[in-house]
């Protein structure tokens, strides 16, 4: 069982991750393309703020909560770091984890905010009004 829940916190990451980077991509391919929903104030407020969590936690020195619970359960099942079994858990975590130093993404988390922040600028979200373009 803790097994199974290690591995849906780790799928809930990766899916929070891919909210951060994919987010911007869309926002940027969306502008492009004239859709409206790149001026959506709920979908630009919550991924602003996604970002702005993993950059105060990184800025703070803290581990993000959801790799605390992972390995949690990880050493609970008794498996540790080194996990052998779940397909989705090996490749997650080959496209998920690298090792580099803190401080490499601490700056790379910085200039994607930072990024985000251009591009709230560059196309800028309807704050008033309908969510319509």
């Amino acid at each position: 069982m803790y097994v199974l829940l290690a591995d849906l916190i780790l799928v809930v990451h990766v899916l929070f991750a891919a909210f951060n980077l994919l987010g911007l991509v869309a926002i940027w391919v969306g502008a492009a393309l004239g859709m409206g929903f790149v001026r959506n104030r709920w979908f630009r407020g919550f991924h602003l703020l996604a970002m702005a969590v993993v950059v105060a936690e990184s800025l703070g020195g803290v581990v993000c909560p959801l790799t605390r619970w992972e390995t949690s359960l990880r050493h609970l099942a008794g498996t540790g770091r080194a996990y052998h079994g779940s397909f989705m858990h090996h490749w997650a975590r080959q496209f998920f984890y690298f090792d580099l130093p803190p401080e490499v993404f601490t700056l790379l988390y910085v200039l994607f905010f930072a990024a985000m922040l251009l591009t709230l600028w560059l196309f800028p979200v309807r704050w008033q009004g309908p969510d319509r373009p």
